[in-house]
């Protein structure tokens, strides 16, 4: 939802800007509240008659506490359900408007996304059922159970895929006991000892007026917008903010996790602590590491590994900022006996880049890349939305849109490989492989 990528780059990409036009590509945000005080951030979109909402609210498993899997699931819960209506009279009403509802939940954030026509006929009654699961939803225990065991079986395929392994050991490892390292998806026990009480209760604490933004995106004016957003989130309690994350504290000394499986192939993941996305050298981060590893098969790190040596069909890096401190991440997956060449080219990679910073010719070509490429992360109201969920969760400017392009083209080489040197210690990295033939270690049973 938070993270977009450049699609396009050189010649194509500005013959498209100047197609489209650059104030296309650029919409202003307007910003207002609910009666409630619910921040909204809106962009009139006219071109078809839809609208696009996300209701985003800090509930994603960096509240789950001591029950791993508590946020998502009370949020999976939110359409099973609401007052006196099951589960098929939601899906039902929605289906009879043509309206889509989707939930999701991740670290930093909990969100109900509705997608709905903007005629009243349509809208009304879409708008009228997501206020009521938002406010009321009913977690009967049939459905409590239900979703429970949905996520039981997720669990139980993630313990067998390499790549979910290496991912939940590198958010452990990392940042132990610091709510980043909770597993967003559970643990087998902590989603058998989650009581309909738990989730009751955090859906009281977290799904309040004073814990939510609202992105919209649609063919609506000001007065229609604001009255959407009062519909949608009005009946909400008021409540509490949530609890400011804990910084979480970064790695002393390099350390390799080794975990065995059964594939014919190991799973690497190596990174650290990296930025939160209100870093002021956050963009500097995301322009080199567009060189390094973000930029599909002609990145640095693609070159050195498949082009070069033929280790890994790709490899690739990225910055995942959060509210606080997000991992800076590379990963790659190559054949078990070239697993410690390959991991080796990765360090040596990343320790030159930090030392040296990046060609100045291949900077450019990532600044062009990403600035080409940023009126088609903006095209079509779903984008959009997503983009503007972004700005509104993290709270960043009202003119970022108009003055994204402008922050890229002034960083210069100097400041990227500044921020690199002042944010990315190669000598600290941690190192997370999954592989080497072994049998694979049964699902986790502790919290």
């Amino acid at each position: 939802m938070f993270y977009l990528k450049p699609l396009l780059s050189g010649l194509l990409a500005t013959v498209l800007l100047l197609g489209s036009g650059l104030a296309a590509a650029v919409p202003a945000i307007q910003n207002f509240s609910t009666a409630n005080g619910v921040p909204v951030y809106f962009i009139p979109a006219r071109e078809l008659p839809i609208v696009d909402v996300q209701i985003l609210f800090s509930a994603g498993s960096v509240r789950d506490g001591e029950r791993p899997g508590l946020a998502k699931l009370s949020n999976g819960l939110l359409d099973e359900g609401a007052g006196d209506w099951s589960a098929d009279t939601i899906a039902d009403r929605l289906d009879q408007v043509g309206a889509r509802l989707s939930t999701s939940s991740r670290r930093d954030a909990a969100s109900v996304a509705l997608r709905s026509l903007v005629d009243p006929r349509y809208l009304q009654p879409a708008v009228e059922t997501v206020a009521r699961l938002l406010k009321e939803p009913s977690f009967t225990p049939d459905a409590v159970e239900r979703v429970r065991q949905q996520m039981l079986t997720a669990l139980q395929e993630r313990a067998q895929s390499p790549g979910a392994i290496a991912q939940d050991a590198f958010y452990q490892a990392l940042y132990g006991n610091h709510p980043y390292g909770s597993p967003p998806d559970g643990t087998i026990a902590s989603l058998n000892a989650v009581t309909r009480a738990e989730v009751q209760g955090f859906h009281r604490r977290y799904y309040t007026a004073a814990n939510a933004v609202i992105a919209i995106v649609g063919d609506l004016d000001r007065p229609a917008a604001e009255q959407l957003a009062n519909a949608l989130v009005g009946g909400l309690p008021k409540g509490e903010p949530a609890l400011p994350i804990p910084l979480a504290s970064p790695l002393t000394a390099s350390r390799t996790l080794r975990i065995p499986h059964p594939s014919s192939q190991s799973h690497i993941l190596i990174g650290q602590i990296g930025v939160s996305r209100a870093d002021p050298d956050y963009d500097a981060l995301y322009l080199g590491n567009h060189v390094l590893g973000g930029n599909g098969l002609v990145s640095q790190l693609s070159q050195e590994i498949r082009e070069k040596r033929g280790l890994a069909y790709g490899a690739y890096s990225a910055f995942t900022p959060m509210r606080q401190a997000g991992p800076f991440l590379m990963n790659m997956q190559t054949r078990n006996d070239q697993t410690d060449t390959a991991l080796q080219v990765a360090q040596t990679t990343l320790r030159q880049f930090t030392a040296n910073g990046p060609d100045a010719a291949i900077l450019e070509e990532a600044r062009q890349n990403i600035t080409g490429g940023f009126a088609l992360d903006l095209a079509g109201n779903s984008k959009l939305a997503n983009y503007l969920g972004v700005i509104a969760f993290y709270g960043l400017p009202l003119d970022y849109l108009q003055t994204h392009i402008g922050v890229i083209n002034s960083i210069g080489l100097d400041q990227v490989k500044a921020a690199w040197q002042r944010h990315v210690q190669p000598d600290k990295l941690l190192t997370v492989i999954v592989g080497g033939g072994q049998p694979a270690p049964p699902p986790a049973t502790g919290s």
